[in-house]
Order: structure tokens, then sequence, then C-alpha cells
């Protein structure tokens, strides 16, 4: 079976999972699967009484109960990416932006990928893009001591950080903290990011920025959705 029809099966299960469990399903989902990446960009995704809590201001509150819900349906994501593209996850993450009614859940695939691939995934502006994430990185927590990143289409690039978390952020994380870490993380990276600065190094308008972070790897990521260009 080939990657398109792959992409459309998944979109279709997740699609019908997060319908299921959330009372509204996302009105599009771009499935990506790229090497060691598979990415499953949602738009127009907030159920009613999201759309109420949204208006009162309290997105915390939103972020919160999808986390919860998340946490239930990671398990069956796994499963359908797993019989679907014969391959083991390591890890599922995600992320949202409220106001835009956007979200990305995207895995990590086993196994990693080999020279040849990580050539046919990189682009012109790696370099300058990685000054900037290990600046606002830095700025959050501390330098990574490793970052790679891939364009995986003409739209999606990811990132992963390694060994970035601070020991205070450690002790949080052993002391059951990690929700509340995560929540705060989100808001602080997004707010430190030069969307400006990356527009113009990769000649492409951003159309949204998720982060997040596995931390029982050590490891975050960052995931910039630009738009197409005409």
């Amino acid at each position: 079976m080939n990657s398109k029809s792959q992409a459309s099966i998944i979109a279709s299960s997740v699609g019908k999972l997060l319908r299921d469990n959330f009372g509204k399903g996302p009105g599009s989902i771009y499935v990506s699967i790229s090497k060691g990446f598979v990415t499953m960009y949602l738009q127009n995704f907030l159920a009613p009484m999201e759309r109420i809590l949204l208006n009162q201001k309290n997105n915390l509150k939103i972020q919160e109960t999808r986390d919860l819900l998340m946490r239930e349906l990671i398990p069956e994501i796994k499963w359908i990416l797993t019989s679907e593209l014969n391959s083991g996850v390591k890890t599922i993450l995600y992320d949202w932006e409220l106001e835009k009614k956007s979200g990305i859940i995207f895995a990590e695939m086993e196994p990693i990928f080999n020279e040849a691939e990580e050539e046919v995934l990189d682009y012109p502006a790696k370099e300058k893009l990685h000054g900037e994430i290990n600046r606002f990185t830095e700025k959050a927590q501390k330098t990574p001591m490793h970052l790679i990143s891939y364009k995986l289409n003409e739209r999606t690039i990811i990132s992963k950080r390694e060994q970035i978390l601070v020991l205070i952020e450690k002790e949080l994380i052993k002391s059951g903290f990690s929700e509340q870490l995560r929540l705060s993380k989100r808001k602080l990276e997004k707010s430190l990011i030069n969307i400006d600065y990356i527009e113009s190094v990769l000649k492409q308008e951003i159309q949204d920025v998720f982060v997040d972070w596995d931390f029982a790897e050590d490891a975050g990521y960052v995931v910039f959705i630009l738009k197409t260009t005409k």
C-alpha cells in the first residue's frame, strides 16, 4: 500500500477516534508519513463546550481536559499507526492552537533515520533555523546537547532537541508536576520564538507552531506548519 493510501486510512481512523471521544472531530486532518515521523495536522477542531470555555478565556481548562483525554487515546493511536505502517512507535506527542482551532498529533517511529534518508529531508535554511531554535531553547531552559530537524514535506518542519531539561524541571517531573510543567512550557516557548526571523530565512510564512516534550527521554519537539506557497 502506498503512503497516500496509508495516510488516508490513518486520517479516517484518527478522525473517528477523536470524534467519538471529543464529541466533534476535526474538520480536516492532513497526514504526512515521512520515514521516521508521522504528523497529523488538525484544522477546525473545537468542541461546542470548548468554544464556550474559549470565549470565557479559560484556555487552560481546555488544555487540561484535552490532556486527560489524550492520555486515554494515545494507546489507540499507537495501535492505528503500528497496524497501518508495520512499525513500532517510539513516542506520540501533541499540541493545540485553540484560537486557530488547530492542533498536531505526531509520532516518532522506529527505526530511526539512516544517513541517506536524512539527506532527502534536508533543507537550505537548516543552519539558520537551528540557530534560532538553540537561542529560544537556551532562554527557556538550556542549549540542546543535540539538535536535528527535517522538512517532511513542503509545509512541515519538525525538530527534536535532546537533553534540554534543567534540574528544577527534572525535580518537578519526579515530584508529579509534569502536567503543570508541560502547560507552562508550551506558553513560554511559543512566546520566545522569533517568527518573523524564521519566516525570513525559510522564505515562507508560518501558519502554526506546536511544541511538546518527551520528559522521560529529556527531549523536546517543535513542529512548524508553513503556509502553502502560491
